[in-house]
């Protein structure tokens, strides 16, 4: 009964474009829901595949398998080694990863010259109090648990670079400095901050953030991302912020954000969507509220949620862009993506909906 349950609810989600059965309804578990389509849905089948084989024992073994799935295949160059080079032409990256069930999280920022950061995250996790390590720090601490010191750097990150630069460095996140940092590269000085400096939109935001459920109904949640192109060097997004880049409670469900990580890891978005899930909205609820309380401060971040309960319920908010994602479970054979309009910022009552891209 359960297999012929999960087998009408599939056939209604992929014969469907209301967000009832594309975008809300439970596939069965075991569970992958993550961030973006197109190349990331490889990540979701790997996490899937490895709780349905075996090869993965938890839901936290699972989004483990799927980030570094991304971070080894570089997705679309926005996730592991050789992408969004920072001023110094260096590639960096920030993982984090948790258990909804002991609520217990590792996490690196600015993580150097190691290619597995989601893995050093959950090092980070297991063999230490702390939570979040970072810099060459956490390098230091990555080599001393076996994993490989080497340049992630690529020749196509360093020609990204370089085209940057001989583009006078734009666009950069540089403000309130001098020379103007709209039109010339540094080094920069500071200048006097008046009240008139805006927030800086990021040159990319892709981020892979997943959430899995077991058979068991256990919940995990993990990020990685090698952040914003052109930062400045240390700058450190969401991604690796408890709260911000992923977060997951196995009673109530589990969240996945990406866009612009600095001004979203101010909101805290994902702990946001997970709280109003337990306050008894669905999870197309609570993503839409995560978002709209993002874009009344910042009207033009570019952002996207997703949310699931416990369950397998899906949904999926975002501004500033058209926002996917990709989901599989139950008996599903292939991984579907969902395609979210942006907000409509006018529409007080954030009425609209996601459509299954078949």
């Amino acid at each position: 009964m359960a297999i012929a349950r999960n087998l009408l609810l599939l056939i209604s989600a992929l014969s469907s474009s209301s967000v009832t059965s594309a975008a809300s309804s439970s596939s069965g578990l075991p569970f992958v829901i993550n961030t973006w389509g197109g190349p990331f849905t490889a990540a979701t089948d790997a996490a899937y595949l490895a709780l349905v084989n075996g090869t993965a024992a938890t839901a936290l073994d699972a989004v483990e398998v799927g980030c570094t799935t991304c971070e080894a295949n570089q997705c679309d160059g926005s996730v592991g080694y050789g992408g969004s080079p920072d001023e110094s032409c260096e590639t960096t990256l920030d993982a984090l990863i948790m258990d909804g069930a002991t609520f217990a999280a590792g996490a690196v920022a600015n993580l150097r010259r190691v290619r597995s950061a989601v893995g050093v995250a959950r090092a980070v996790m297991e063999h230490t109090a702390h939570t979040l390590l970072a810099g060459d720090q956490a390098t230091a601490f990555a080599v001393q648990n076996g994993f490989v010191e080497e340049d992630i750097s690529t020749p196509d990150s360093r020609a990204a670079c370089a085209e940057w630069r001989a583009a006078a460095c734009q666009p950069n996140y540089r403000v309130a400095v001098s020379p103007d940092a709209s039109v010339s590269c540094g080094p920069y000085t500071p200048l006097q901050v008046d009240n008139t400096t805006s927030a800086q939109t990021q040159a990319s935001h892709d981020t892979i953030s997943m959430i899995a459920i077991d058979a068991s109904g256990a919940m995990a949640a993990a990020t990685s991302t090698n952040g914003a192109s052109h930062k400045v060097p240390g700058r450190v997004g969401d991604g690796p912020i408890v709260g911000s880049g992923s977060y997951v409670d196995g009673e109530v469900g589990g969240c996945g954000a990406t866009g612009d990580g600095d001004i979203m890891m101010r909101f805290l978005p994902c702990y946001q969507a997970v709280e109003s899930l337990r306050r008894g909205l669905t999870p197309q609820e609570a993503a839409d509220d995560a978002v709209a309380r993002m874009v009344r401060k910042f009207p033009t971040i570019s952002s996207g949620i997703v949310v699931v309960d416990n369950q397998g319920r899906h949904g999926g908010a975002g501004s500033g862009w058209t926002f996917t994602y990709a989901y599989r479970g139950g008996v599903m054979n292939e991984t579907v993506v969902v395609s979210v309009p942006p907000i409509d910022t006018a529409d007080s009552s954030l009425a609209y909906r996601g459509q299954i891209q078949l």
